[in-house]
């Protein structure tokens, strides 16, 4: 057969990945457990960390957690319990961590940020014992906060063109738009949430604003867990470049998909939508549901998660990694209505929570310009999900203890009529 360097390449890569071990930190949750799968099948060795943590999983250990895999239970923040895990590890994916909409400030840094600078602390300090030779962190879209719009006031009249035809356009969207008009919104304020304000407008003019496609150079974090995840970013960057380890940063914007957690409040829309249905209940949309959102397929991410450990590009960047189509929010409703077949339309109640943005949808073409295209549309992710939710036991009550718990703390609120 011909030997081309095409095939000596594909041989040196299947070489390095039935000698690579990956280590899979959060490997038992929703991301991490699907990045496990297809590393396994792919052919490289995998270790998992995990603390099993009762919010994400109340009965133990799940059972979709491959035999034979090296299991490892303990926290990323514990020195001892991180060290056991990355020895002989070749490749980290730090996928662990926290994420709620509670206002739990400090438990956000202490599990993302630390574990992060932990990791390093470790992979430096020893590097025959730890012989870590490329990173890939978990981001987020958070980091971006509310994003990027054009204030048409501020542009004398010119509009940008809707979410959809940037897709289309991207990345040359805004190549006809005076960057003098682009603005980076800070949160929006809650008392304008309280009037039932939605739009984000301009704060040099007051008038309201158009959404732009979200870039890798847009940070603006406005929440605990967006901050502690650009802090993420800075550490990788800085000590990736200072001590040798080639680092990628990936921000995942609405993961879906099976195995999201039923219990945690920050799962998505998904989740709450079809556990009402489930239920015989209509799905409760916040806002006005016109949130537009970028919803992706969890076999998609761990797909783009591989493709950054096999591809040098990759070393030392960002990517957005989303599904490349705007989606409303009320739209996932319906969608998820029919996929139940049920009568029970949406209803909108009013109420909002602190800490959402209101449009948010990347610009993923970065990505794809490594050769990575979303492969499942949000009809056929919903469909999926659907199917797995049914299949699940106790789900009522991670439906109730999770709205209980935002209201209890302030962030589940009401439009003062």
């Amino acid at each position: 057969m011909p030997s081309g360097p095409d095939t000596r390449w594909r041989r040196a890569r299947d070489q390095r990945r039935r000698m690579a071990l990956c280590l899979v930190t959060g490997g038992a949750g929703f991301i991490g457990s699907h990045t496990v799968d297809l590393l396994l099948r792919r052919g490289y060795e995998v270790r998992i960390l995990d603390n099993l943590q009762p919010r994400v999983h109340p009965r133990g250990k799940p059972g979709f957690i491959p035999q034979g895999v090296d299991f490892v239970l303990g926290d990323v923040t514990n020195r001892d319990d991180l060290g056991r895990a990355l020895r002989d590890v070749d490749v980290v994916f730090h996928l662990a961590a926290y994420q709620d909409y509670m206002p739990d400030f400090s438990r956000f840094i202490h599990t993302n940020t630390e574990s992060a600078a932990l990791l390093f602390e470790l992979a430096i300090a020893d590097r025959d014992r730890y012989p870590v030779r490329k990173i890939v962190f978990a981001s987020s879209q958070a980091v971006s906060g509310e994003g990027a719009y054009l204030c048409p006031s501020c542009a004398g009249g010119i509009h940008a063109p809707s979410i959809h035809d940037q897709l289309s356009a991207r990345p040359s969207s805004r190549a006809n738009l005076p960057a003098a008009a682009i603005h980076i919104p800070r949160p929006r304020p809650i008392d304008q949430l309280k009037r039932g304000e939605w739009e984000i407008r301009c704060e040099v003019c007051g008038g309201k604003m158009e959404p732009l496609l979200i870039r890798e150079s847009t940070i603006s974090p406005g929440t605990a867990y967006g901050i502690s995840k650009y802090a993420i970013e800075l550490l990788a960057d800085r000590l990736g470049r200072r001590y040798e380890i080639p680092t990628v940063c990936m921000r995942y914007t609405y993961v879906q998909g099976r195995r999201n957690s039923l219990y945690n409040a920050y799962s998505g829309v998904a989740r709450r939508f079809a556990l009402r249905i489930l239920h015989e209940l209509p799905p409760v949309v916040y806002e006005d549901g016109q949130q537009l959102r970028d919803y992706i397929n969890v076999h998609d991410v761990a797909r783009a998660n591989l493709l950054v450990i096999e591809d040098e590009r990759a070393n030392h960047q960002v990517f957005n990694v989303g599904g490349g189509r705007a989606v409303t929010v009320l739209e996932i409703a319906s969608m998820m209505q029919r996929a139940f077949g049920s009568p029970l339309e949406p209803v909108i109640p009013r109420e909002f929570r602190l800490g959402d943005t209101r449009h948010t949808v990347s610009d993923n073409s970065k990505l794809r310009a490594l050769g990575w295209e979303p492969a499942i549309p949000v009809e056929q992710n919903i469909a999926e999900y659907t199917e797995w939710i049914k299949e699940q036991s106790g789900t009522r009550e991670g439906l109730e203890e999770a709205e209980r718990m935002m209201r209890e703390n302030g962030v589940l609120l009401q439009v003062e009529r």
